[in-house]
């Protein structure tokens, strides 16, 4: 072979691994999935995210652009040892690149620091822990759908200015729970009422009736619910079979999520204020992409977990896509440069503690003779924008942020 034939040979097995003139190696990319899969945060999560992660990777069209993504998940079972066991070898042995979801703010921690150890990327949709941008911040990690600060500064900011003055606690016993009170007692107490008392009860619970009987003891205004899931629709159940709200309370869920008011029924529901980042009735892009969502998971509409699954993942990707890379640290520094836009949370962005800004909003349950058919359960009483809706940069102590 002369040496021009040569040279011709070379180009054409370059171009068919490059993919052709112009085009990049094909990208590989393993993404994880982890989450309470069989436990009180199944419904929020669980199958559902993974769903979620699959058509951020249809919508993108990964593989047309030389993006080949594969998609595993396990179960944490909520438990932070397990979770970062789980987090370690994915990392090590398994190849994978980016954690999603992860529910229960003391994995979530512990896998953080674990994403940070092996310059990794980790999109937390799931926790809501706030010091998770704030004093345990890491440059690896995004939290991308809500925290506690967002959930107290809507729905408790809302009732104190509607009269619920004076508060009691129920409060799951972890990182999340204690970082929900906190958050709530401080924007209640800012805005004029006071904090009666609390309690802090086993997580996950089953019966909540001695501490739903102090509750009604003391007398307060509102009997904040700082959990979540499966503990949230048992503490609603059983404070109704005690005539809670009946005597005069008002039950305050500090994060309600849509799957649970399916569990609850509008009867017992109705009339709830809660804050969420994402509705799939809020317009006719949620619309749209949480009908297909319903389409392939049963039925059930999507939670603002499952969405900022898909959203966070969708906003890697295009960082992936522009650099043609799947380094770590030059695709979290193109995500944050980039402003966020998809069809469930808008436009937005991620600030340097890996807060992910978009607008929330605070509902309010709908009674049964106002609903219009299945899912219609929500209706919108306030748009928080963006730039109140989080904590401000400057307060959460995240090293990161300088000055």
């Amino acid at each position: 072979m002369g040496v021009a034939n040569r040279v011709a040979a070379l180009a054409l097995a370059l171009a068919a691994f490059t993919g052709g003139p112009g085009q990049a190696a094909d990208v590989k990319i393993k993404v994880g999935v982890l989450n309470d899969r069989s436990g009180i945060y199944a419904d929020l999560g669980g199958e559902g995210s993974v769903e979620a992660a699959r058509m951020a990777v249809e919508d993108f069209k990964a593989a047309d652009k030389g993006i080949m993504v594969d998609i595993v998940s396990a179960d944490h079972q909520n438990k932070p040892d397990i979770g970062a066991n789980i987090a370690r070898q994915w990392y090590d042995q398994d190849g994978v690149d980016v954690i999603l979801d992860v529910p229960t703010s003391s994995v979530a921690l512990a896998v953080s620091q674990i994403t940070r150890e092996k310059n990794k990327v980790f999109i937390d949709s799931g926790a809501g822990a706030a010091d998770i941008t704030g004093k345990q911040c890491s440059p690896n990690t995004i939290l991308w759908t809500y925290d506690t600060y967002a959930l107290a500064k809507g729905t408790a900011g809302a009732m104190v200015k509607n009269g619920g003055k004076s508060w009691f606690f129920l409060t799951a016993d972890y990182v999340f729970g204690h970082s929900l009170q906190k958050d709530a007692a401080a924007i209640v107490t800012a805005a004029g009422g006071t904090v009666v008392d609390s309690v802090n009860v086993p997580f996950p619970a089953t019966d909540f009736s001695s501490f739903l009987l102090q509750a009604q003891a003391s007398h307060a205004d509102v009997v904040g619910l700082a959990n979540a899931g499966g503990d949230t629709v048992n503490a609603i159940k059983q404070a109704s079979e005690f005539g809670l709200t009946q005597g005069g309370q008002k039950l305050a869920g500090l994060l309600v999520f849509i799957s649970d008011v399916n569990a609850l029924g509008l009867e017992a529901a109705q009339g709830l204020n809660l804050t969420e980042a994402f509705y799939w009735d809020l317009n006719d892009g949620t619309r749209e992409w949480s009908k297909r969502f319903a389409a392939r998971h049963g039925g059930k509409m999507p939670t603002m977990v499952q969405a900022g699954v898909y959203a966070g993942l969708l906003h890697y990707l295009k960082a992936v896509d522009a650099l043609k890379s799947k380094d770590a640290a030059a695709v979290l520094a193109k995500m944050k440069a980039t402003p966020t836009d998809d069809p469930l949370f808008g436009r937005g962005s991620i600030r340097v503690d890996g807060r992910t800004l978009h607008d929330m909003y605070l509902f309010q349950v709908k009674t049964p003779s106002e609903s219009k058919g299945p899912w219609d359960y929500y209706k919108l009483i306030q748009t928080v924008p963006a730039a109140d809706a989080f904590r401000p940069l400057g307060e959460g102590g995240c090293p990161l942020v300088k000055g």
